[in-house]
């Protein structure tokens, strides 16, 4: 790997590591399998960085499922612990059922660029520079867009914005 094309590949991981993290520990659901994962995963990333720059977030995620899926394949894994935890409570299912109905019905009502900004910001946590550049507009109009959306989807449903203060 040439020297610039090393300081790319720094400049993404530092600036990605932290949602690949999060993926990667919502695949493995240990912090160390995660850390282990994502680290495979950037190391294989790091082999073919000058063919795949331009969608490397793609790449990488496609690295930690596959490697994820023959981790899976190879074996389970059982992990050790000093007691076991208490059952939590399970949640009302009714409940759960409600809030997700009422929040199908908020998106419904949401113009198709208002649920882009909100799947792009709050699901796929991009940031606002890189949502301005997936939707052709501007950051301000990023920053605009999702105020106005999120006080929209709070006139529309008060009671998400309870259930969520409630967590």
């Amino acid at each position: 790997m040439n020297e610039r094309a090393e300081r790319e590949f720094r400049e993404y991981v530092a600036s990605r590591q932290a949602v690949l993290f999060r993926a990667a520990l919502l695949l493995t659901g240990h912090r160390e399998d995660a850390e282990d994962l994502l680290q495979a995963a950037l190391s294989r990333l790091a082999l073919h960085w000058e063919n795949v720059a331009g969608s490397a977030d793609a790449y990488v995620r496609k690295i930690l499922y596959h490697q994820q899926v023959g981790r899976w394949r190879r074996r389970g894994r059982e992990y050790a612990v000093e007691a076991l935890p208490e059952p939590a409570a399970a949640p009302d299912p009714a409940d759960q059922t409600s809030l997700r109905l009422t929040l199908a019905a908020v998106l419904r009502q949401l113009t198709p660029r208002q649920r882009a900004v909100l799947v792009l910001r709050f699901y796929e946590d991009l940031p606002e520079a890189q949502v301005a550049e997936i939707l052709g507009c501007g950051v301000g109009t990023v920053r605009s867009m999702t105020s106005r959306t999120l006080a929209r989807v709070r006139a529309l449903a008060p009671e998400l914005v309870a259930t969520v203060a409630a967590s």
